[in-house]
């Protein structure tokens, strides 16, 4: 066979597709490209039906020129010569992007740059249809249709619409991850589905994401590194969802960033691994993203068409950075003096005397026959009591056992869950003001979810409070101590314990009945708020083992 040179069209396909594969690839690219362009507010818009989308962003924009050049092969701003391959600081540089997009669909793009008059193109396969003036705002349109229209076969065995979605969306979160200044919007036919506007905040980003994720279930930390082998500071980003407080039933949510994007590397994920080894129940997995800022000397990222995997310099160094800080990071959230201080301030604003009805035990019985109902409803198992021992564990047996039930932290964590529920900021008719506040202090009261004005200098107005504090007459060094410290789950979770049946308490069996009955139905009735177990059990399959009655049962009650 004779070696030929390809027709030029030949080549051009091939290698668009090896760059354009999904949609998901072209949102890629566009949403990249954009980032490029600095813009802070990226909005994709997809359209279900038509193999099209548009990603709209107010970014640096483009003149006649540039729109021109911008679909032609190899063609980029971002480099010049091989020696900027060691230097790059954006995400994409190959030029290709763009182009491959133009060779598999219809473009029509619309962009202005500052001071200048905007400029709308028109595109069939990489050939130039229009172009001419056209009013914008500064910034970017791309309207990408008829995707695939010249490889029929590439839209028939990509995933159905609604797994391409689900691809983007998780493209756009990793992206959100990378870039917290940006807000992103996800559009389809016309519907928003998503909303990311994280205000240069990962902890305000990641519940937004996950939303049974809250704020206090996360810790942030920067950490500043000198990169080896030059003369600057890499940064190294962690938010990592605490471990007593979160964790994950697969394996969907760790995360590693390296300037700028989300990228698999194995040695990296080890050192996670390790780390939080002894932090997880079983088959339980962190939650962690990590944000890697180092020089661009140390990634090679021609490693993966989608730059989706890279080679990482001294990879032994930074394996051991992130085990340390990560190992650095539980100490402080378990052992950290000024934070016990803090919350312990907070706690004393809280103080609940132990035979206040409320909490009392007469109030769990007085809903003996809708804590039954909802058990029976539930379907949950039926535990009878039968003893108390000590005056401290209640005993209570079911079909297959025993269980041992520690009645303090039983009542802790059925507290716990109603403050958790009941749990409301209500508006005040008359403002209370607080004077000589630190901006840390402010931020606090915010992230309490609590209305708070300017009222002057040095003055700040509050309109909204705990519903806890509303008949309370020192609400305004209540609030004085929450700016302190800030930590209402502590909070709550000092009011539960501090209420909380005391161990030592002498209880009847209808008493004890109705707590194993509340206690039943609370979301996490395995652990008391402080993590602790609650209960022990004792299966009768356990104690036939445990007594070696397993295989002569029958035999020894003379049964045949």
């Amino acid at each position: 066979m004779t070696i030929k040179k390809l027709p030029e069209n030949v080549i051009k396909l091939i290698a668009a597709g090896e760059v354009i594969d999904s949609l998901t690839a072209v949102v890629r690219e566009l949403a990249e490209n954009s980032l490029d362009a600095k813009a802070s507010r990226i909005v994709i818009s997809l359209y279900s039906q038509s193999w099209s989308l548009q990603v709209a962003d107010n970014g640096e924009g483009m003149e006649e020129n540039d729109l021109v050049m911008a679909i032609q092969p190899h063609t980029t701003s971002k480099i010049n010569s091989t020696h900027d391959l060691s230097k790059i600081q954006t995400l994409g540089f190959r030029g290709e992007g763009l182009h491959s997009i133009a060779q598999l669909a219809d473009l029509n793009i619309t962009s202005r740059v500052k001071d200048s008059c905007g400029w709308e193109m028109i595109t069939h396969q990489t050939q130039v249809i229009k172009c001419y003036p056209k009013a914008i705002a500064v910034g970017t349109i791309i309207h990408v249709s008829n995707l695939f229209a010249n490889i029929p076969l590439r839209r028939q065995v990509n995933p159905c619409f609604k797994k391409q979605l689900k691809s983007i969306q998780i493209l756009i979160s990793n992206l959100a991850l990378c870039h917290p200044q940006v807000s992103w919007q996800l559009l389809v036919d016309s519907h928003l589905i998503l909303n990311i506007s994280g205000d240069n905040s990962l902890q305000k980003i990641l519940p937004q994401l996950l939303k049974t994720v809250k704020y206090s279930d996360l810790e942030e930390r920067e950490i500043k590194v000198n990169t080896p082998n030059e003369n600057n500071i890499s940064i190294l980003h962690f938010i990592i969802g605490l471990p007593d407080r979160i964790s994950r039933p697969r394996n969907d949510w760790m995360r590693i960033g390296i300037n700028g994007r989300v990228v698999k590397c194995q040695e990296l994920e080890s050192a996670i691994y390790s780390s939080f080894h002894r932090t997880l129940e079983r088959d339980r997995y962190p939650l962690i993203f990590l944000h890697l800022q180092t020089s661009p000397r140390q990634i090679d990222w021609n490693r993966h068409p989608a730059k989706a995997e890279i080679y990482l310099d001294n990879l032994e160094f930074w394996q051991e950075i992130i085990k340390e800080n990560i190992e650095q990071i539980f100490r402080l959230t378990d052992n950290n003096l000024s934070t016990k201080i803090e919350n312990k301030r907070v706690e004393k604003i809280f103080k609940v005397a132990e035979n206040k009805a409320v909490y009392n035990v007469e109030n769990i019985s007085s809903k003996s026959q809708e804590n039954n109902d909802n058990v029976e409803k539930l379907g949950l198992i039926d535990l009878k009591v039968i003893a108390q021992s000590r005056n401290t564990y209640i005993i209570a047996e079911h079909s297959q056992g025993i269980w041992l039930i520690e009645q303090h932290i039983a009542h802790e964590r059925i507290l716990y869950e109603k403050l958790k529920n009941q749990w409301q900021i209500v508006t005040i008719e008359t403002p209370i003001i607080l004077n000589k506040l630190l901006p840390k202090q402010v931020e606090n009261l915010i992230n309490l979810s609590l209305e708070i004005d300017s009222f002057g200098e040095d003055l700040w107005a509050i309109r909204s409070i705990p519903e806890t504090l509303l008949q309370r007459e020192d609400s305004l060094d209540a609030l004085m101590e929450l700016s302190w410290g800030g930590d209402l789950d502590s909070a709550q979770v000092a009011m539960a314990c501090r209420s909380a049946i005391r161990n030592g308490t002498k209880l009847t069996i209808k008493e004890m009945q109705n707590i194993v009955n509340e206690w039943k139905i609370t979301k996490n009735p395995h652990t008391c708020p402080h993590g602790r177990p609650i209960y022990l059990s004792l299966e009768e399959s356990s104690l036939y083992r445990f007594f070696r009655r397993h295989w002569v049962l029958g035999k020894s009650h003379g049964i045949n």
